[in-house]
């Protein structure tokens, strides 16, 4: 093991050998160096220095057998050929074509099988482009979808079945529609839209049975709608309902 350590490995695990090498003569002028950069070894960083240093090169790794290869050819090839790339059987060579290709073809990779890409792609669409994938099976996608769709495409997922997500919905929504979370299961979601409610309707959720949520109502409501947390559970919650109300009489 430590004398593989100190040898150029190629992506089967080989021994390389400059001598057998196409790219030989590059070695003379610095285009490509043993273990720093050289297109034929495993490391990444190696491959991708060899590109960075001879991007015409680039169009002929787009079908080699090694991925991480494919993939950083990718992002030095002609664009023109990169289409084909959105098939690849590896994502990260799929994801590094998308990035340098129209939008248009992100579309198509928005029922990926791999949950990540899915998330990646999300991060490159809006608007409508994002429908089909706010009911994505993976809360995380579904995250990305949450936090870029415009709000007024939000309804559909003011139910979703994770509370994350709700709480960026409730975050988001048009003021109109946050009295249809204010009875959300979760907390955490009801203070998103405690803290977002009028004056005038924050009240409504003064029975609450999360603190918080108490406190914000004690903290934002008309006075005359907190004297019933004067006698609340939680000392927080009666001490600023309490100190409103007598400010108030002063």
């Amino acid at each position: 093991m430590i004398d593989d350590i100190d040898k150029a490995l190629d992506w089967e695990g080989h021994r390389l050998d400059c001598a057998s090498c196409e790219h030989l003569a590059l070695s003379e002028t610095g285009g490509c160096r043993l273990k720093h950069a050289c297109v034929n070894e495993r490391c990444p960083r190696s491959i991708e220095r060899f590109f960075e240093r001879n991007p015409h090169l680039a169009d002929g790794y787009l079908s080699h057998p090694h991925c991480e290869a494919r993939a950083i050819a990718a992002k030095f090839a002609n664009v023109s050929l990169l289409p084909s790339l959105i098939n690849d059987p590896n994502e990260k060579v799929q994801w590094n074509a998308i990035l340098r290709l129209p939008r248009s073809y992100a579309l198509q990779l928005r029922k990926h099988p791999l949950p990540e890409l899915r998330r990646r792609v999300a991060t490159l669409l809006d608007g409508e482009e994002l429908l089909p994938m706010a009911s994505d099976e993976y809360y995380y996608v579904r995250l990305v979808v949450a936090s870029r769709i415009e709000p007024i495409l939000l309804r559909r997922m003011m139910n979703d079945e994770e509370a994350e997500v709700r709480r960026v919905v409730a975050r988001r929504i048009p003021n109109e529609w946050l009295l249809g979370m204010i009875d959300d299961r979760d907390a955490s979601v009801r203070l998103e839209i405690a803290q977002r409610l009028s004056v005038q309707l924050v009240s409504l959720l003064q029975h609450d049975p999360d603190w918080r949520i108490r406190y914000e109502v004690a903290s934002r409501a008309p006075v005359a709608q907190v004297f019933s947390l004067v006698h609340d559970p939680h000392s927080v919650v009666r001490e600023v309902a309490s100190s409103r109300i007598a400010g108030d009489r002063r």
